[in-house]
């Protein structure tokens, strides 16, 4: 199940990670959210133990969302011992996404 991030957690668990995660922004009303969802669980499950993954909701944490400058969900961004090394927004294809996090291991 992908990890939900928040105001309060994504420091420690996003920032102060020694690895990967990857940070779907999206809001319950946003169709293409919906879509790309069931790609981020699946993701979530196939990466467990390598990196962390997961989900911030803009409407219910807007720090987070601002400190990215986040404009258009969804946007979906990989961090790398805490540093931002990619920015994808809109959907995606799994292939395309997987693609994308290899590429950070």
């Amino acid at each position: 199940m992908a990890f939900e991030f928040t105001d309060l957690n994504f420091q420690q668990v996003a920032l102060e990670n020694d690895g990967v995660s990857v940070v779907d922004f999206w809001a319950e009303w946003c169709g293409p959210c919906r879509m790309i969802s069931p790609i981020i669980e699946e993701l979530a499950s196939e990466y467990e133990g390598k990196a962390v993954i997961g989900k911030v909701n803009v409407d219910e944490n807007p720090e987070v969302s601002m400190k990215y400058g986040i404009r258009s969900i969804p946007t979906i961004l990989i961090l790398k011992n805490g540093e931002v090394v990619e920015k994808h927004v809109g959907t995606a294809t799994k292939k395309v996404l997987a693609e994308k996090i290899e590429s950070h291991f």
